[in-house]
């Protein structure tokens, strides 16, 4: 009988020994089951959020951006029209000036005796045509009682004639006189912003040379010289039904890329193409009364000659140059990001025209690719309505990647004040389970 009881405690101990055996290799193999995308505490990571839109096929205006020079609707330019040395500047320097504003005074004594003289003439003039006039009226009931002889009466009413014509020669030099008088008084002949004075007081001008004294400029409305390649304006045409409209607004563009609220509109493209360029000119109009535009300035224009249809992709979803060309992110109906090459006709705004390579309906991922370049390829992503505001700022270049969760960052920092070496991306550190290596 005590053979039996010894060995009864002994099987006891091995089956117990056995069990613990098999519920440690059982936890062993579920911690090395674990996702490696879990979190710590055994949860499932959630999704990473994706602002996507919706694509949506629409007639869209194909906008142009070419190049414009800015020219002034009037220009005048201040010449002197008699000789004579300046004695006054009436006006300052880069202000308004109104039509009729008299700008410069030129001597005027010598005019004014050839006034003097002119008017003298016509005195004398006058004084020989009194006489002459006389001299007729005697003569007439005279002739008619043959007093006198026709012939004589004839030389006085001739004379009568000519004199009544020296008269009117007489005031019409004195008419000349007193428009040269005028001209010494320059006058502006539009109004306008008056540039700088290319004259000085005392300088002498001279009207056969025609002085230029100043340049005025009407700047409240502007003109914009357009230049377009003459291949690329028959395409429009012909995308427009060989007919482009006069009245296409245009937006303009500043050199720092500034956009001005306001629009201008096409008057007209010139019917001559340029041999040398193989460009054609179209010129607009813009209102300019905060003078944002300067006479000879340098600006591009936005105008839309023609429709088509496409959908509107924002900039920043579109990757362009490619080794597969332009290239957008679909969501697919797994949730899951795919590359897809697309055709790009223009650009409207802050968004590209795509009119080939997206369906209407697809979802488009606009935002979120910082995330996603953290996650394995293939990871499904989360959706989300996408809004201009909400639009994150790209990382800066060399910034540390963040940390995928609080932990995860805690883990870091500890790791690194002590001098341990930053865990790897299996580590708990970083959100991961690690094997239960030391078990086995």
């Amino acid at each position: 009988m005590r053979p039996a009881q010894s060995s009864s405690p002994s099987l006891t101990r091995v089956a117990a020994a056995t069990l613990a055996a098999l519920v440690l290799l059982s936890a062993c193999g579920k911690k090395d089951a674990a996702p490696a995308g879990a979190a710590p505490g055994g949860q499932q990571a959630p999704a990473v959020q994706a602002g996507v839109i919706t694509t949506k096929i629409e007639t869209v205006a194909l906008q142009t951006e070419l190049p414009a020079r800015v020219e002034a609707i009037r220009t005048a330019q201040v010449r002197a029209r008699v000789d004579g040395n300046v004695q006054k500047r009436l006006f300052t320097e880069g202000s308004m000036v109104k039509q009729g504003q008299a700008l410069y005074q030129i001597d005027a004594a010598p005019y004014q005796a050839q006034v003097a003289s002119a008017q003298a003439d016509l005195a004398r003039a006058q004084a020989n045509l009194v006489a002459a006039k006389s001299i007729a009226d005697r003569y007439k009931p005279l002739v008619e009682a043959a007093a006198v002889s026709k012939q004589e009466f004839d030389n006085a009413v001739a004379a009568q004639r000519q004199g009544e014509a020296e008269v009117a020669a007489a005031r019409a030099q004195v008419r000349v006189a007193q428009i040269n008088l005028g001209y010494t008084n320059v006058n502006a002949p539009i109004s306008g912003r008056i540039g700088r004075s290319l004259v000085t007081e005392g300088a002498l001008v001279s009207a056969t040379q025609s002085t230029e004294l100043a340049l005025i400029q009407q700047t409240d409305r502007m003109y914009l010289n357009i230049t377009q390649s003459a291949n690329d304006l028959q395409r429009l045409r012909k995308q427009a039904g060989g007919k482009i409209d006069a009245e296409l607004p245009v937006t303009v563009v500043l050199d720092d890329g500034t956009v001005l609220p306001r629009k201008g509109k096409l008057l007209f493209s010139d019917v001559t193409v340029d041999e040398t360029s193989g460009q054609v000119t179209l010129r607009a109009a813009i209102d300019n009364p905060d003078n944002a535009l300067l006479p000879g300035q340098y600006a591009r224009v936005r105008l839309s000659q023609s429709e088509t249809r496409g959908i509107l992709v924002p900039q920043q979803a579109v990757t362009r140059g490619g080794q597969n060309g332009d290239t957008v992110m679909v969501i697919g109906a797994d949730n899951k990001p795919v590359s897809r090459t697309v055709k790009i006709a223009s650009q409207q705004g802050e968004s590209w025209i795509v009119i080939d390579g997206l369906k209407e309906g697809e979802q488009v991922m606009v935002d979120g690719f910082q995330k996603l370049q953290m996650l394995p390829p293939g990871t499904p992503v989360k959706p989300v309505p996408w809004t201009p505001a909400g639009t994150q700022a790209p990382a800066q270049a060399g910034a540390p990647a963040a940390q995928p969760n609080a932990a995860g960052a805690q883990a870091a920092a500890g790791a690194n004040a002590s001098g341990a070496r930053t865990p790897s991306s299996g580590s708990p550190a970083a959100g991961a389970t690690t094997p239960a290596n030391s078990s086995r």
